[in-house]
């Protein structure tokens, strides 16, 4: 079975012929060049790469250009603004570019709260109608999920990062699991499933994180090994871990068995998001 990280990130050295709204925690630059050389070095068959939203706002130009450069390593994810009335069209054109997987909606204050707002639930049906499941960075958000998931039951929903709050520096929130119930309450709408990425940005504990598994463990119980993934968030958990730590902290064999980690490292990505390294 191919590991396939859920989440990873690119972006090129800031200048004035494709600028930074903002800045990212990382490196300068994590070109594809860098991206593959840390999956291959621990035996990382593949990942998907998201458009970096903090630096490039709604403008994929880039993360495309790195997925054509390895087609066969790397899948897209485009965040799109539920705000545009036009943003149906800009779904039907991400559908149809090769190597797309999903949408991504960042969930930021400009983002109604609502979840009957139609701008978000116009996201959701076009997704659903082009097979896109779509990625919701929406901590503090968990109920207006819920009741979104209820109104689109076509589409897939891809809880981000657990849901919960992560840290890009050390160290981690003192209660980082307090939220913990109100994602596990998600796990009764069958088109949600959760994406366990940055989990080890989470722990108060040295490698190998061993305190975020009780926690983890009651997300893979609630929703099951298929409707959970297994990411880094490599590069914004930098400051935090290894890109290898990251990866050999759920390769642990005291932990998961064989069979669960082939599931939960990619095995699951594969059936959700049908895409799968070549």
């Amino acid at each position: 079975m191919a590991t396939i990280d859920a989440q990873v990130h690119c972006y090129e050295r800031n200048h004035p012929g494709r600028p930074w709204h903002a800045v990212l925690a990382g490196p300068p630059e994590v070109t594809a060049a860098d991206m593959i050389k840390a999956m291959d070095e621990v035996g990382v068959d593949g990942g998907l790469l998201i458009s970096v939203y903090t630096m490039y706002r709604w403008d994929a130009s880039y993360a495309i250009a790195v997925r054509n450069a390895h087609p066969g390593r790397l899948g897209l994810i485009k965040p799109v603004d539920a705000n545009d009335p036009k943003v149906g069209e800009t779904i039907a054109e991400w559908a149809a570019m090769d190597g797309t997987v999903a949408i991504r909606i960042m969930m930021t204050p400009d983002i109604s709260t609502d979840a009957a707002d139609p701008g978000i639930n116009r996201v959701l049906a076009a997704a659903a109608k082009h097979d896109l499941p779509v990625n919701l960075m929406c901590r503090g958000r968990l109920e207006q999920v819920s009741e979104l998931a209820r109104r689109n039951p076509d589409t897939t929903l891809v809880i981000d990062h657990l849901g919960l709050e992560q840290p890009f520096q050390p160290p981690a929130p003192k209660q980082p699991w307090a939220e913990l119930p109100k994602l596990l309450a998600l796990a009764v709408r069958p088109n949600i499933v959760v994406k366990i990425t940055g989990a080890c940005t989470l722990s108060h504990e040295a490698f190998p994180y061993k305190d975020i598994r009780e926690p983890v463990g009651r997300i893979l119980d609630a929703f099951g090994l298929d409707r959970c993934m297994w990411g880094t968030d490599w590069t914004r958990a930098v400051n935090l871990l290894t890109y290898k730590q990251s990866v050999d902290s759920f390769r642990a064999k005291d932990w998961l068995s064989d069979s669960d980690r082939a599931t939960l490292m990619g095995g699951s990505l594969t059936k959700i998001y049908g895409w799968s390294p070549k």
